[in-house]
């Protein structure tokens, strides 16, 4: 059906742009080390600002697009995510990059969980909701691959806040193909909203993701690190026992008694957990020690961008016919072998190798993500698709998030700790702390001391910097692969072969009729 093809079409624009900017912005972090002098802190909040804000306010975004209008929160969250993109080109600091970020972030958890519901909605028979909603998790997965190609081709040619500016028309062309073609769709029953729900679930996001980026700096056995965390677990706790006695609650906490919902969310978690991890450590590696440019670093990634795109449609058809839980199980084991080998990876191995484990780790991103994003939408009353989008799309932002703060802040302590055991001795002490500061900064210490002429000690700073950098991404690796591996146990044990329950089955019956008003044209085509 023609109108069904460009709702689908705008949607899985406004979703591309979404997931672009999760990764646009690593190829430039090099950039921000010389321009902005950012640092290795500094740098993870400028990958995870995004995330913290997106991921913070999911639930409570998704939740308000069932009550008010998924059509509405999607045009406003277009809105404000491209007005904030051209104030991140703006900025001047590393500080204010990071605000503008927050407030990407912001329109970002407007818009995402919109896409998905709607699409629910839309599609309702199962195997034309698995076609889309896999074609949506391969928009995604590419997008974020796509990410560093995107803006590498920027920084070839313009300054590194072209990759900020480059999003405003995007998000206008989105917004512009929503407003005239995506119909209004809403939950019927027009429950009030849950202000004290809204409020514990953004606050314990917020404040789990901002102690996990944190921790390193502050040790993880810290009493802010432990009491944060345990302020986490309270301000949880409440809002489950909240959710729990409110006549309106804005999650529905009886949705993860139901194992395949359950098990599904945590393959989305473990997926992009390992895929935000590995692009931040790769596309640096790629600069750093393959000497490629932005550009030339973000093109080497394609192989993860077109085997991600490949599965996610393969997989969703793979779990039809097969079902789900043979499909994200061997999508899991696929991601950890990958982890292992890449575990292996050292400065002199070569690209054909290193694009032989992408298409590997791909092949798997797509065979987990999508089909258990498709189970966890089958769960789901259509009438509550928006939260429903919401936990799964929370699931990716902090699965993404805390792939980056844990690879991250274990890549960091481990390059730390190698790097002093390496250094020369003898190396003064502001220029050892300029070499802890990032891969960057040590490798630029080390041109600057060649150029100087002090060549030997240069080359042993590259040395101490390369080893110390390997060092971390090898166990950062096994860290990914582990989880990936432990995830493979629960997708086996708790997710069903094939689903049991269906939108617009008496679970949906219960929840009363989904309305959705299409365009002019096709409820002219209805009633004829």
């Amino acid at each position: 059906m023609k109108n069904k093809a460009l709702i689908l079409v705008s949607l899985l624009l406004a979703a591309f742009a979404i997931n672009l900017d999760t990764t646009i912005v690593n190829v430039a972090l090099p950039t921000l080390v010389r321009q902005l002098h950012a640092s290795n802190s500094q740098l993870q909040w400028v990958v995870d600002a995004y995330n913290l804000v997106f991921a913070a306010l999911l639930l409570a975004a998704g939740s308000l697009s069932d009550r008010v209008g998924r059509k509405g929160m999607l045009l406003i969250g277009l809105a404000v995510f491209g007005a904030s993109s051209i104030a991140g080109g703006f900025a001047t600091s590393a500080g204010g990059l990071i605000a503008a970020r927050c407030l990407m972030g912001l329109g970002a958890a407007a818009v995402f969980p919109a896409t998905l519901s709607l699409i629910s909605n839309v599609f309702v028979a199962r195997k034309e909701r698995a076609l889309a909603i896999g074609l949506w998790g391969a928009t995604a997965g590419m997008a974020i691959a796509l990410g560093p190609i995107v803006g590498g081709a920027l920084l070839e040619r313009f300054s590194w806040s072209s990759i900020f500016f480059a999003m405003a028309p995007v998000a206008a062309a989105a917004l512009a193909l929503v407003a005239s073609s995506v119909p209004t769709s809403r939950d019927p029953q027009r429950r009030p909203i849950d202000v004290a729900g809204f409020a514990l679930s953004t606050a314990a996001m917020a404040l789990l993701i901002f102690t996990i980026i944190e921790a390193p700096n502050h040790g993880w056995s810290s009493t802010r690190t432990l009491g944060s965390f345990a302020i986490t677990a309270v301000l949880g706790v409440a809002f489950a026992r909240w959710e729990q006695r409110s006549r309106s609650p804005m999650l529905d906490i009886s949705l993860f008694r139901n194992l395949r919902f359950t098990a599904a969310s945590s393959s989305v978690t473990i997926s992009f957990f390992t895929l935000l991890g590995f692009i931040f450590l790769v596309t640096q590696y790629f600069q750093f020690f393959k000497g490629y440019s932005p550009l030339s670093a973000g093109v080497h990634l394609l192989p993860v961008a077109a085997s991600v795109g490949a599965a996610s449609v393969l997989g969703t058809k793979l779990a039809v016919r097969y079902g789900t839980k043979l499909v994200v199980t061997t999508g899991l084991v696929a991601m950890a072998a990958f982890y292992a080998w890449a575990s292996t990876t050292t400065v002199g191995t070569s690209y054909t190798t290193i694009a032989v484990q992408m298409v590997i780790y791909g092949i798997g991103m797509g065979l987990t993500s999508a089909p258990a994003t498709e189970a966890i939408m089958g769960v789901v009353p259509r009438a509550k698709a928006g939260v429903g989008s919401a936990v799964n799309d929370a699931t990716r932002l902090l699965g993404g998030t805390l792939g980056v703060a844990i690879i991250g802040s274990v890549y960091a302590s481990l390059y730390s700790s190698r790097l002093s055991a390496e250094l020369p001795h003898g190396l003064p002490a502001p220029l050892a702390q300029t070499a802890h500061r990032s891969a960057g900064a040590a490798l630029t210490l080390a041109n600057t001391l060649s150029t100087t002429g002090h060549a030997g000690v240069a080359q042993a700073v590259r040395d101490a910097t390369a080893n110390a950098f390997i060092h971390g991404l090898s166990i950062g690796c096994l860290v990914a692969g582990g989880v990936a591996a432990g995830g493979a146990d629960p997708a086996v044990l708790l997710l069903p072969a094939q689903p049991t329950e269906e939108p617009g089955s008496a679970a949906d019956e219960r929840d009363g009729a989904v309305v959705v008003e299409l365009p002019q044209t096709e409820a002219a085509r209805a009633a004829g």
